[in-house]
C-alpha cells in the first residue's frame, strides 16, 4: 500500500487577497475575498522525485518558473476561498504522488491466438454466405 501524499507546509504557501470577478453586486466591488495561492515547487520541502513529477505535469496552473498559481473565488468568504485553494493544491500534489505501475510487455498466449484466428475464420464464413445465390 502506498503512503499518503505529503502535505504542503503552510509557511511555504503565499496568499494574495484579490477582488473576485463576476456577479455579486455591491459586495464583489468592495470586498477582496478571492484568493491567489502561490506555491513555489522548487523551493518547497517536498521530496525531490515528487517535485520532478509535479513540474512535469501538463497543468496550466504551473508556470515556467515552477510556481503553482491557484485562484479561488467560488465562496463569499476569504477563509472558505483559502481552504478551497489549499484543497486544490493538495489534490495536485496527490495526483503527482501517484506513480503509475510500469507496464511490462507480454506476448499473447497460443490459445488466445488460436481463438482469435478461429473467430476470424468463422466471421469470414458468415460473410461468404452472404454472396449471390446461383442455381
Amino acid at each position: 500500500m502506498m503512503p499518503p501524499p505529503p502535505e504542503p507546509n503552510e509557511h511555504e504557501i503565499e496568499f494574495i487577497a484579490i477582488r473576485a470577478q463576476g456577479a455579486g453586486g455591491q459586495n464583489v466591488n468592495k470586498v477582496s475575498n478571492a484568493v491567489h495561492l502561490r506555491y513555489d515547487i522548487r523551493a518547497s520541502s517536498l521530496p525531490d522525485d515528487l517535485k520532478e513529477r509535479l513540474l512535469r505535469l501538463p497543468d496550466q496552473r504551473i508556470n515556467r518558473d515552477g510556481v503553482v498559481v491557484i485562484k479561488a473565488q467560488g465562496h463569499r468568504s476569504l477563509e472558505q476561498n483559502r481552504f478551497d485553494a489549499i484543497q486544490r493544491l493538495r489534490e495536485l500534489i496527490a495526483a503527482a504522488h501517484h506513480v503509475p505501475k510500469a507496464r511490462r510487455a507480454t506476448r499473447p498466449t497460443r490459445a488466445s491466438q488460436r481463438r482469435r484466428i478461429e473467430g476470424k475464420v468463422q466471421r469470414g464464413q458468415v460473410k461468404a454466405l452472404r454472396g449471390k445465390v446461383s442455381d
